[in-house]
């Protein structure tokens, strides 16, 4: 019995073990992104002004006559210092101050021409110019629904999206669209497209030869000019788009260079769509 008592009052030691620690909840997690702050993105990112090249854009006039001021410097620069020194005014070919002075007057007359030929030359600014002609509506009738919305919908994305102000199609030697400005006739009327007339055009021989486009930047720089006579009289530019071998369509735009190389590209296969079309649609009722 006091064997009983002497274990039961013996304290044996015991060190509970800790529960295992678990992660804490996600909500006392934070995010650090490795990325820079949009504050110094938006630093990073921003373009650099070209100090130098704002100054000229803004002082065009300054810059191309600074060639003749430095050269008339110089030849003045020449003529004091000929005078202060004592030296003759002839040259004399045996001194060499006197050629330093003949090498210093050819430098200083080449700046000065150099400065007139820059403000002599400059570059044409290109603006958008208003169509002169008269209002032109007109889709052949014996054309199909499809076909018909479908010339309907290239006139109504071209004139939307790109400098287009004057469109044309002839196929099948007949002229079956003939949509926005054209020139005016006598009768203050549009001018109606002779498509036979065109058909046997430089233009439209070498842009079926070639089975690509033909895009005409600057139109007045071209004699073929008068081969479009139901253009505008102002017409900036033109794109002539081949229609396989039976016809083709011609853009006129209101801009020099107006068309960009997507306008183009765009162009080309809008061409391809409607020479599809034309093809299984048109008849020999045209």
């Amino acid at each position: 019995m006091k064997a009983g008592n002497i274990l039961g009052n013996v304290c044996i030691p015991w060190k509970p073990t800790p529960p295992p620690r678990l992660p804490p909840p996600l909500s006392t997690f934070r995010c650090f992104s490795a990325s820079p702050s949009s504050s110094s993105l938006k630093t990073k990112m921003k373009p650099k002004r070209d100090w130098a090249a704002e100054w000229i854009s803004n002082n065009d006039d300054t810059v191309r006559s600074f060639p003749i001021f430095v050269g008339g410097a110089s030849l003045l620069a020449v003529l004091v210092n000929r005078a202060v020194t004592g030296i003759a005014p002839v040259a004399d070919a045996s001194s060499s101050q006197s050629r330093a002075d003949l090498l210093t007057l050819g430098l200083a007359v080449t700046n000065m021409l150099t400065g007139l030929v820059w403000l002599s030359i400059r570059p044409k600014s290109i603006s958008v110019v208003n169509p002169q002609g008269v209002e032109c509506w007109f889709i052949c009738s014996h054309l199909p629904d499809f076909v018909f919305s479908e010339l309907l919908w290239a006139w109504e994305s071209l004139s939307g999206v790109t400098r287009c102000r004057s469109l044309v199609a002839v196929y099948d030697c007949r002229c079956i669209l003939q949509i926005g400005v054209a020139a005016e006739s006598v009768n203050n009327e549009a001018l109606a497209v002779d498509a036979a007339k065109l058909m046997q055009g430089s233009l439209y021989q070498a842009a079926i030869k070639s089975a690509s486009q033909s895009y005409l930047a600057n139109l007045s720089l071209y004699p073929g000019r008068s081969e479009l006579p139901f253009l505008p009289l102002n017409t900036q530019a033109v794109i002539l788009q081949p229609l396989a071998d039976k016809g083709i369509v011609i853009i006129g735009g209101d801009t020099i260079r107006g068309f960009t190389s997507s306008d183009q590209a765009w162009i080309t296969l809008i061409g391809e769509k409607l020479d599809a079309s034309l093809a299984k649609y048109v008849t020999n009722e045209l």
